[in-house]
């Protein structure tokens, strides 16, 4: 092997994305237009929503969406605290409150029944991500938000591609935010789209992410204050050639994920990767191995750091988002959410992008099982 680390994402840019982005950088507007509007349209026509609103992170757009339902301060959010990509702290940032619901053991994304159990008078949505690209449960999600006259949001920042019953991530909820950031397999450096079938809604959001010069006067549009959310036209250049390329991309990274399955079988008791019998297809974000119970999470990061050593950049997949500081000031606690925090010590993320080689998932993979074997638990590893 090389001496060189194996990182943990490297995106897949070809001449065709440089070119755009050279092209958008000789033209003569450097900020949001008609690329962005362009990336907007396409992408959400990809996923089969009827209106897309770019903007600089997913973060942000939580934010923006619920200012645009003019979600009042303290209201509730319904939301897991198991993700990459947090952008559940946009709940915290908009004046809400988030209210953590545990997740499914097996496929990840939030259990209806543990949501079903936390909404009350003051909830107002609910928040469910597809946890590394396998899609939540989506159809009981909707029946739940429907039946009690709330919100659906899709945080979909992990899970571009994946289907579900049918249809694509991103078209069940009320609205969808899907992210470009690193680790996507659609990576623009950073950004976010927020999906919607809602016309009223798509310019209401536009409206809060910038104000244009031809709105300076308008009365309805300068009564609220925009967040200046908006991306450049070489992020939407970037955009535009990912979109174009990206079911190539994406089945480099399901040849990828055969890889690391052919491996990973040879290991005595392995657990195949667990598919719902709703989930059509299964982007993944990342590629995680979850560890027996007879690991602790010390020997969990034994083994990240043994990795590293050996130049194989891992990371733990997930930190609970209710054991941050922050959340554990306003009254969160260990065990709130006991399946999410299981999962969250024992789920390690290895190394997924489309150069990897084959023999370098050989290489990845045998250290892990040879690091297993150092912490003394033999080899439990589960995916």
């Amino acid at each position: 092997m090389s001496e060189e680390i194996l990182p943990l994402s490297d995106p897949d840019i070809s001449r065709h994305e440089m070119e755009m982005v050279e092209a958008a950088l000789c033209s003569p507007r450097l900020g949001q237009g008609r690329l962005t509007e362009a990336f907007e349209a396409e992408f959400s026509t990809f996923v089969g929503r009827r209106y897309g609103v770019a903007v600089s992170s997913s973060t942000l757009a939580l934010m923006l969406v619920l200012c645009a339902w003019k979600t009042e301060a303290g209201a509730e959010i319904v939301c897991s605290p198991h993700s990459w990509h947090q952008i559940a702290r946009g709940i915290s940032l908009a004046g809400a409150v988030p209210v953590f619901a545990d997740i499914d053991y097996w496929a990840g994304g939030i259990d209806p029944a543990k949501a079903l159990e936390k909404i009350g008078e003051n909830t107002r949505a609910i928040l469910a991500c597809n946890a590394n690209g396998h899609p939540a449960a989506w159809n009981e999600l909707r029946e739940l938000a429907s039946g009690k006259g709330i919100h659906l949001i899709e945080d979909c920042s992990e899970s571009i591609g994946s289907r579900y019953c049918g249809s694509q991530v991103g078209t069940f909820g009320d609205c969808s935010i899907f992210d470009f950031s690193q680790q996507s397999a659609l990576c623009c450096g950073e950004g976010a789209m927020i999906l919607t079938d809602d016309l009223d809604f798509a310019r209401t959001l536009r409206h809060l992410r910038d104000r244009q010069i031809r709105d300076r006067h308008s009365i309805s549009i300068t009564s609220f204050l925009p967040f200046n959310a908006r991306i450049s036209e070489l992020t939407a250049a970037l955009g535009l050639a990912q979109l174009s390329r990206l079911e190539e991309i994406l089945e480099k990274r399901r040849q990828v994920a055969f890889w690391y399955e052919s491996e990973i079988k040879s290991f005595e008791g392995i657990k195949p990767p667990y598919l719902a019998p709703e989930a059509d297809r299964v982007n993944w974000f990342l590629y995680a191995v979850h560890l027996g119970t007879r690991f602790s999470l010390s020997s969990c990061r034994a083994i990240v750091e043994d990795l590293h050593t050996a130049g194989v950049e891992a990371e733990f997949y997930s930190q609970p988002l209710h054991l941050e500081r922050y959340y554990i000031e306003r009254g969160w606690r260990k065990g709130n959410c006991f399946v999410a925090e299981k999962v969250a010590d024992r789920a390690i993320a290895l190394p997924f992008h489309t150069h990897l080689q084959q023999d370098e998932i050989q290489f990845i993979v045998k250290t892990a099982k040879d690091a297993s074997v150092n912490v003394g638990a033999g080899a439990a590893i589960y995916l």
